[in-house]
C-alpha cells in the first residue's frame, strides 16, 4: 500500500515541522486521526507586515507633466492626487498626497533632489527624492487666494506663484514660508484699466536679465515687472486670451499662443504691438476674414546650434472646420516644415526636452515627450520623420480594459527566456534607435529574485504575459483568442452585438507554467485550451458544443426524486453534435474556424468548447475552471452545472446539473419551481467602475453569483439566471445519454440545480450592479427557498481519497459550490498505454461536506504541513513528427503523497475555505481538525494557501478591506490589517495572492498595484527599489564674452535674498498662507539619503565645505599678504621722504 511523502514547496521544507511520534508508531495502511497529527508551525505574527511595493501601467488621469534635464527623470502628477517618478527602466517610484486633491502643477528643483507640487486644494508641497521612498518636507496653504501657476529659476531658492487673482507671491524653498514681497495685479496693469487682468497664466524670469520677471495674465496682457525697482517696464495688450508664453534664448522677444488658434511673436524693443501673427492652420478666406481655429494651448519656442531655424512646437490650433473628425494634434515647425502628428488620445501636457538647463543657452532641442490621457509617447527631433522612442515601461496595460489578472512566483527559470522569444517577434518596428532620454537614478538587481509572471485578461479577448521579476513589469507575450472564431457576416454581426458589446473578453485564466498549458474563459460562454509550441504549425481546431441549460418540463418534484433517479431512461443534458432546439440558437454564439488555421510559434489554440444558446437565450456564464496536464482533464462549472472534457480524446466526460452530483446525499429540502424569465447581460465585466463602496459592516449575508476573480460574489448579478421558457411547440432535438462505465444513470437536470439565490435583478440598473457588494441569505438553514439556484465556484484536481473507506490516493475532482457543499468525484484514468483508447471515469462518490458561504478554494497538505502541489506533465514540443516506431511518451511528474518514511502514514489535509469559514479536513477519515469562522460582518472575496518563510500559511482577502493570514493548519489569526478603507468592484475581480508574500490588484483601470504582506519581503524591498537621485555635477554657465558682460546688464550680480528676505520685504501675511512643517529642512535633505548614494552624497557635501573653506582661507591669506605688501610700500615711502631731513624739520 502506497504511503505519503513530503514535497518541497519551491522554497524549503526543512522547517515545517514534523509528525510527532504517536502517528509513527500506527500500523502501516492504518489511516491516521486526528490525534495523530502534530505539525510543527513556524510562522508568527511577527512574520507579517502588509505595505504596497511598487505601482505599473499608465498613471490614472494625469494632469501635469514636469522633467530635470541634469537628473534626467520624470514626474507625471495625476488628478487623484498621485505623483509617479520615472528614470532608467527599474527607477518607477509612486507617491501619494494624503489629501487626494489633483496635482496642478509639478516643479523640479533642478540637480537638488527636490520636487515642488501644487495641488488643486491650494496647497504647494516639497518632496524630498533623495530616499527611495519620496516623503514631503514642507507644505504651504493658501488660505485667501487659489493657485494657478509656479516658476522656479534655475539654481534659485525663490519660488514665483501666481493665483487666480492676479497676484504673484514668493517662497522661499529653505524654509517654505511666504515672503513679505508681492507684485499687486492692481499694481502690474495701468491705472487707467478698468477690467481685471485675470488669473496668472505664465511666470517666467528673462533669459537676458533675471532681474526681470514676465508675468501674464489670461486676458491677454503680458507685464515685464522690474524686481529691483518694484516697477513694470512694459506692457502688452492683446485682444485674445493667452494659453502660454515662450522666450527666445537671447531674452529679447518671446512668443504667445492665444485662444483664438495664433501665434505672436513680440519684440522688447517695441512693444506697441507683435512683429509677427500667424495662423498656422487658418486660411484666409474669400470674404477677407480668418479661418476660425481651436485654441493652442501650449507652445514652445526653442532654438538649435545645428539650425539658424528655430523650432516652434505646439499643440491644437486646428480649424473647427477640419478639426471637427480629426484627432488631437501636435505640430512642429521647423523653418518652412511643418509637421502634424495625429494622437489617438487628448494631449494633457508636452515638454520639450533640451541639452542644457539655462534658459539664456542655445536650447538644442531633441525630444518631446507628450502625456496624453490615456497615453505616453516620446517623439525623436533629432531625425526628419520624428519617430517615436519605444517606451522601457508598462505604459499599454489598458490598452484594452483589464478584465482578469493572474500572479504566478516561482516559476520555472525557463519559462520567461522562452515567452520572451515568441514575444520579440511579436514587437512592432519603426521606433527611433537611439536611447530613452529618461535615465536617470540607479537600479540593481535583488538579491532575492526569482522568477514572476503576471497575466492580464482583457476586454478584446487578448491576453499579456509579463515579466514581473524583481519587481519590474516588462511585456513579455500577448495571444489573441479573437483569432479562433470565424468573423461573423453582416446579418449575424448585427445579432451578436445585440447581446454582447465584448463578446471576447476574458473572464478568468488558469496557466500550468510547467506543462505550458493555457486556458481561458471567455464571457460569452466560451473554454479554449491552448498548447505552447517554439514552431508554428497549421492544423484544425477541434470545437465542442456544450449544451448546459436544462428544459422547464425536467421540473421534478421531491416526491419524483427517488424514481427520476432509478430510472434508466431518464434524461440528461443535451451532448455535443445533437440539433438546438430553434434554427436561430446557431447564429448567437461565436463559430470556431473550421478550416485548417497557421498558427505562429507561441500558444496554439488545441480545444474550443462553447455553451449552447437555448430558445434564443444566452447561457449561463461560467464561474469556475480548473485543468490537470497530468490527467488529461478539463473541468468547468455554471450556476447550472459542471462540465469535465477529456482533452485528450476530445471527449466529454460529464456535463450534469449540480443537483445531479450529489447523488442520494444531497442534504438539502429543495422546492422547485419554473424557471422565470431573464436575460444575460455580459457588460458588466469590462465596465471597471472607478467609484469606491463603502461596505455595509452590519450586513452578515455572503454574495453567491456575482463574478469575482471566477468565484461568485454578488447575488444581484445577471449572469447565473435562467434562460427563457421553451415556447410552445419549438422544436426539440434528441437526447443523447452519455454514461461512462459503472457511473449511475443521472436523473433529469432541472430543478434545484438552476434555482438562484437573487432578488430580482430586473429593477437593478448596470451601474448599481457594478457598484455594490450584495448578500445572499446563509447557507446553513435546512431548506432552500423558491428562488434558489447553485452554482459551481470552485474547482481542483488532485491525489485524494474519494470516500471514508478508501485507503489508496487516487485523481479526484474536488467540487465546491455556492451553497457551501463540497463534493468529491473519483477519476478513473486508464494506463499511459491505453490512455488515448480506455475512456476516463467519474462519477458521484456521495462524500459531501459542508460550510458556511460559498467555497471560494482548495489546497492540500501532508501530514508533515508542507503543501502538495498537484500532479502535472513535463512540457514537451507538440509540433514534432513522432517515429511510428517508437511513440514519444508523457512524462508525469506526480507530486501526490505515496510511500514515505517521514510521512508516517497514509492520508492528507485539505484545506477548505468559503466566504465566511475556513476548515481543515484530514482525509480519508474526513474529520475536520480545525475550524476558524473568518469573518461575521463581510465575506471574504479572495483565499489561498500560499507559501511564506519556508512554511505555508492561508491569506485571505476581505469585502470590507481587510487582508488576513491564517496559520496551517491550527487556522491561528497571524494578520489581520484593515488595507483599504473601501472596496470596489474593480479591486475585488482582480485581488490575487501569491507565493513569496506578494499580491496585486488593479487599483485603477490602467494601474496594477503590487503589495508585500510578509515582513521579509519589505525588509528586502529598501534594496529592491531604484535610487531617484545620483550625484551629478551641475553644467557649468557659458562664458560670456567682456562686451557682453560689459553691456549686458546686472543679471550675474543680482541677488534675490536681498529683495525677497525679511530683511528687506518684512513678513507676509499669516492669515494668506499656512506652513506646515515637515520633518527636516532643505539643508538636511541634502544629506538624507540612505544606502551607498547617500554616503556618496554626505561626501560629496563635505568635500564642497571643505572646498569653500579652503577657499576662503586662500582668500584671507591673500589679503593678508596685500595688506603687509600695501604697509611696507607707504612704510617705505615715509622713509624716504623723510631720509634726510633733521630732527627739527619733521
Amino acid at each position: 500500500m502506497k504511503k505519503f511523502r513530503k514535497v518541497l514547496d519551491g522554497l524549503s521544507s526543512s522547517s515545517q515541522g514534523a509528525v510527532a511520534s504517536p502517528s509513527c508508531s500506527r500500523a502501516a495502511g492504518t489511516p491516521p486521526t486526528p490525534q495523530d497529527i502534530h505539525v510543527q508551525e513556524t510562522l508568527l505574527s511577527e512574520n507579517f507586515h502588509i505595505c504596497k511595493t511598487v505601482r505599473h501601467g499608465f498613471p490614472y488621469q494625469p494632469t501635469c507633466l514636469a522633467f530635470d534635464p541634469v537628473q534626467k527623470i520624470l514626474a507625471i502628477g495625476s488628478r487623484t492626487g498621485g505623483i509617479r517618478i520615472l528614470g532608467r527602466p527599474g527607477v518607477d517610484c509612486y507617491s501619494q498626497h494624503e489629501s487626494g486633491a489633483a496635482v496642478l502643477q509639478l516643479q523640479f528643483l533642478i540637480n537638488e533632489g527636490a520636487l515642488v507640487t501644487a495641488c488643486a486644494d491650494d496647497t504647494l508641497h516639497l518632496w524630498n527624492l533623495r530616499q527611495r521612498r519620496p516623503a514631503i518636507l514642507h507644505s504651504l496653504k493658501f488660505n485667501r487666494e487659489r493657485i494657478t501657476f509656479c516658476h522656479i529659476p534655475f539654481q534659485s531658492k525663490w519660488l514665483y506663484v501666481g493665483t487666480e487673482r492676479g497676484n504673484t507671491h514668493i517662497v522661499n524653498i529653505e524654509s517654505f514660508v511666504l515672503s513679505g514681497y508681492v507684485i499687486m495685479w492692481n499694481k502690474a496693469i495701468e491705472l487707467a484699466t478698468k477690467a481685471h487682468p485675470g488669473p496668472v497664466v505664465h511666470l517666467s524670469d528673462s533669459p537676458k536679465d533675471e532681474c526681470k520677471l514676465l508675468i501674464g495674465f489670461e486676458s491677454g496682457t503680458v507685464v515685464q515687472w522690474d524686481l529691483r525697482a518694484k516697477k513694470v517696464d512694459f506692457r502688452i495688450y492683446y485682444d485674445e486670451a493667452i494659453h502660454s508664453v515662450s522666450w527666445h534664448h537671447e531674452g529679447n522677444q518671446f512668443m504667445c499662443s492665444h485662444s483664438d488658434g495664433s501665434l505672436t511673436m513680440w519684440n522688447l524693443r517695441n512693444t506697441a504691438r507683435p512683429i509677427q501673427i500667424t495662423y498656422p492652420h487658418g486660411k484666409i478666406l474669400k470674404e477677407g476674414r480668418k479661418e476660425s481655429c481651436k485654441p493652442i494651448l501650449k507652445v514652445e519656442y526653442k532654438t538649435s546650434r545645428n539650425s539658424n531655424e528655430p523650432y516652434v512646437i505646439f499643440s491644437g490650433g486646428l480649424s473647427y472646420d477640419k478639426a471637427g473628425g480629426r484627432r488631437p494634434t501636435l505640430t512642429i515647425m521647423h523653418g518652412k516644415a511643418i509637421t502634424v502628428l495625429e494622437m489617438d488620445h487628448p494631449i494633457v501636457e508636452f515638454l520639450v526636452l533640451c541639452d542644457t538647463p539655462y534658459c539664456n543657452k542655445i536650447q538644442d532641442p531633441y525630444a518631446v515627450v507628450l502625456l496624453l490621457e490615456k497615453d505616453f509617447i516620446m517623439v525623436d527631433l533629432t531625425q526628419s520623420n520624428f519617430p517615436i522612442f519605444e517606451t522601457p515601461y508598462p505604459m499599454d496595460i489598458h490598452e484594452s480594459p483589464v478584465t482578469c489578472t493572474a500572479y504566478f512566483a516561482e516559476c520555472p527559470p525557463d519559462i520567461i527566456p522562452v515567452l520572451y522569444s515568441v514575444g520579440a517577434k511579436q514587437k512592432k518596428t519603426g521606433y527611433s534607435h537611439k536611447e530613452w532620454p529618461v535615465s536617470g537614478g540607479t537600479w540593481t538587481l535583488g538579491s532575492q529574485t526569482y522568477p514572476e509572471v503576471i497575466v492580464t485578461g482583457h476586454a478584446d479577448g487578448t491576453v499579456k504575459f509579463w515579466d514581473a521579476s524583481a519587481i519590474t513589469l516588462q511585456m513579455l507575450y500577448k495571444l489573441k483568442t479573437s483569432k479562433v472564431f470565424e468573423n461573423p457576416n453582416a446579418g449575424e454581426g448585427r445579432a451578436v452585438e445585440q447581446v454582447e458589446e465584448d463578446p471576447y473578453a476574458i473572464q478568468m485564466v488558469r496557466w500550468c507554467p510547467q506543462s505550458r498549458l493555457f486556458c481561458v474563459v471567455g464571457i460569452s460562454a466560451h473554454v479554449i485550451l491552448y498548447r505552447f509550441s517554439k514552431h508554428d504549425a497549421n492544423a484544425e481546431i477541434v470545437s465542442l458544443e456544450v449544451r448546459l441549460q436544462f428544459d422547464s418540463e425536467d421540473i421534478i418534484s421531491l416526491s419524483e426524486t427517488d424514481q427520476c433517479f432509478s430510472d434508466p431512461s431518464s434524461h440528461s443534458p443535451q451532448m455535443p453534435g445533437s440539433p438546438s432546439n430553434g434554427s436561430q440558437d446557431s447564429l448567437h454564439y461565436r463559430k470556431v474556424k473550421s478550416r485548417p488555421v497557421r498558427m505562429p510559434p507561441g500558444y496554439q489554440a488545441e480545444l474550443v468548447m462553447q455553451l449552447q444558446w437555448v430558445d434564443r437565450e444566452p447561457p449561463q456564464q461560467i464561474t469556475s475552471l480548473d485543468i490537470n496536464s497530468a490527467y488529461g482533464l478539463l473541468a468547468f462549472g455554471s450556476c447550472n452545472g459542471l462540465v469535465v472534457v477529456d482533452y485528450i480524446q476530445k471527449t466529454i466526460l460529464m456535463c450534469v446539473s449540480t443537483l445531479d452530483l450529489y447523488g442520494a446525499a444531497d442534504p438539502y429540502q429543495r422546492l422547485t419551481r419554473s424557471p422565470r424569465k431573464n436575460r444575460q447581460s455580459t457588460s458588466g465585466l469590462t465596465e471597471l467602475s472607478d467609484n469606491q463602496v463603502s461596505m455595509d459592516m452590519e450586513r452578515s449575508k455572503s454574495p453567491t453569483s456575482d463574478h469575482v476573480n471566477g468565484h461568485c460574489t454578488s447575488p444581484t448579478s445577471q449572469p447565473c439566471s435562467l434562460g427563457k421558457s421553451r415556447l410552445p411547440g419549438a422544436p426539440e432535438g434528441p437526447r443523447l445519454p452519455r454514461r461512462g462505465p459503472g457511473r449511475p444513470p443521472f436523473r433529469k437536470a432541472q430543478s434545484a440545480a438552476c434555482m438562484e439565490i437573487s432578488l430580482p435583478v430586473s429593477s437593478l440598473t448596470e451601474e448599481s450592479r457594478e457598484n455594490s457588494f450584495s448578500f445572499s441569505r446563509s447557507s446553513s438553514v435546512s431548506s432552500i427557498g423558491r428562488d434558489t439556484k447553485e452554482a459551481v465556484t470552485t474547482l481542483q484536481f488532485g491525489e485524494s481519497y474519494g470516500r471514508k473507506g478508501d485507503s489508496v490516493p487516487t485523481a479526484c475532482l474536488w467540487v465546491g459550490t455556492s451553497l457551501g457543499v463540497v463534493l468529491l468525484l473519483p477519476i478513473s484514468i486508464p494506463t499511459e498505454k491505453e490512455r488515448l483508447e480506455e475512456p476516463v471515469t467519474m462519477g458521484p462518490s456521495g462524500t459531501v461536506l459542508m460550510l458556511k458561504g460559498s467555497v471560494l478554494s482548495f489546497s492540500f497538505l501532508d501530514c508533515g504541513g508542507t503543501l502538495i502541489q498537484s500532479p502535472y506533465e513535463v512540457w514537451r514540443e507538440p509540433n514534432v513528427p513522432e517515429d511510428p516506431d517508437e511513440p514519444r511518451r508523457r512524462k508525469l511528474v506526480n507530486l501526490s503523497p505515496l510511500s514515505s518514511q517521514e510521512a508516517c502514514g497514509d492520508g492528507h489535509l485539505a484545506v477548505v475555505c468559503s466566504e465566511k469559514q475556513a476548515k481543515v479536513i484530514l482525509m480519508p477519515t474526513q474529520a475536520v481538525l480545525f475550524t476558524h469562522n473568518v469573518t461575521e460582518s463581510s465575506f471574504l472575496l479572495r483565499a489561498d494557501v500560499v507559501s511564506v518563510c519556508n512554511s505555508v500559511c492561508l491569506a485571505c482577502f476581505c469585502a470590507n478591506g481587510h487582508v488576513m493570514t491564517l496559520s496551517l493548519p491550527s487556522l491561528r489569526l497571524l494578520m489581520d490589517t484593515n488595507y483599504f478603507p473601501l472596496t470596489d468592484m474593480r479591486i475585488a475581480r482582480t485581488f490575487v495572492f501569491t507565493n513569496g508574500g506578494q499580491a496585486l490588484y488593479l487599483s485603477s483601470p490602467t494601474e496594477i498595484q503590487r503589495i508585500a504582506y510578509s515582513q521579509e519581503m519589505t525588509d528586502n524591498l529598501q534594496d529592491m527599489l531604484g535610487e531617484l537621485f545620483t550625484p551629478i555635477e551641475t553644467p557649468e554657465a557659458q562664458n560670456q564674452g567682456f562686451l557682453k558682460g560689459f553691456f549686458g546688464g546686472n543679471a550675474q550680480t543680482f541677488d534675490r535674498e536681498e529683495l525677497f528676505g525679511e530683511a528687506a520685504a518684512g513678513k507676509a501675511s499669516r492669515s494668506l498662507a499656512q506652513h506646515i512643517p515637515g520633518p527636516m529642512g532643505l539643508e538636511n535633505v541634502r544629506a538624507a539619503a540612505g544606502g551607498v548614494v547617500g554616503d556618496l552624497a554626505r561626501a560629496r557635501i563635505a568635500l564642497e565645505q571643505r572646498g569653500e573653506r579652503l577657499g576662503e582661507l586662500e582668500e584671507r591669506t591673500t589679503l593678508m599678504m596685500k595688506s603687509a605688501e600695501t604697509f611696507s610700500t607707504h612704510a617705505h615711502q615715509v622713509m624716504l621722504k623723510h631720509k634726510d631731513k633733521k630732527w627739527y624739520q619733521l
